[in-house]
């Protein structure tokens, strides 16, 4: 379901979405404001470059990747910062998104195996999911953890001389170990934003949904901006 958006930079909707959000303009409604899209994709940015130069590091077989960030002992300067960068931009991510992501009761329905396959083929009743549903809320709180146990082992392992040797190895297992699922997280998030919900990731570069996806994907969160009463059968 596309959004189906002008991409004139001069739109009203492109141009509310600057400052604010959680408003309809026209047929459209801002979801995302500025503040907001560029803190989500300096975490992205950030992690992509830790995993590219993080990559070479961990096995040999990726060494090749290594010449893209000008060798080995780059990726080694590297890899260190741009996981601090990462780490502090998912702090800034966390306390900024953290009101939005307040567990309530419909949310643990996705602690259910089910309900991730029922969201996919869009069945069950979603008549109260708000602007978050609860897998995203979920996978935020997830990504925020996973987030603090690649820093917690990452320090361990920048500076091994100052930890204990089973310290070094346990971090070393964290860190491997966190870091694959979250690799496994992002694909996820990656193929949900694009392939899976066509108008989700035009919201995350534009800032603006239309009022079709937000009724469709997010029905209450869609009620409360509109001020649309629930249609009853």
């Amino acid at each position: 379901m596309s959004s189906g958006a002008p991409s004139s930079l001069a739109d009203p909707a492109v141009l509310r979405a600057r400052r604010t959000e959680d408003v309809v303009v026209g047929d459209e409604i801002v979801r995302h404001r500025l503040a907001s899209r560029v803190i989500h994709w300096s975490v992205a940015l950030l992690f992509f470059l830790a995993l590219f130069s993080g990559l070479p590091i961990w096995t040999p077989v990726l060494g090749w990747m290594a010449h893209l960030l000008g060798g080995l002992n780059v990726c080694r300067w590297l890899h260190p910062w741009a996981g601090l960068l990462f780490f502090l931009a998912m702090a800034a991510m966390f306390v900024h998104w953290l009101g939005d992501m307040r567990l309530e009761p419909p949310d643990r329905e996705w602690l259910r195996p089910r309900k991730m396959v029922e969201y996919m083929k869009h069945e069950g009743d979603e008549a109260e999911v708000g602007k978050y549903n609860g897998g995203q809320k979920l996978f935020f709180f997830a990504v925020a953890l996973g987030a603090a146990g690649l820093i917690v082992s990452g320090l361990v392992l920048w500076f091994p001389l100052s930890f204990p040797r089973m310290a070094s190895e346990l971090a070393t297992l964290l860190h491997d170990l966190t870091f694959i699922l979250f690799v496994v997280a992002v694909v996820l998030h990656v193929y949900l934003g694009t392939a899976a919900e066509p108008g989700t990731f035009h919201s995350m570069v534009r800032g603006t949904v239309t009022r079709r996806w937000a009724r469709f994907h997010h029905p209450r969160w869609y009620r409360e901006v509109t001020g649309e009463r629930p249609r009853h059968p």
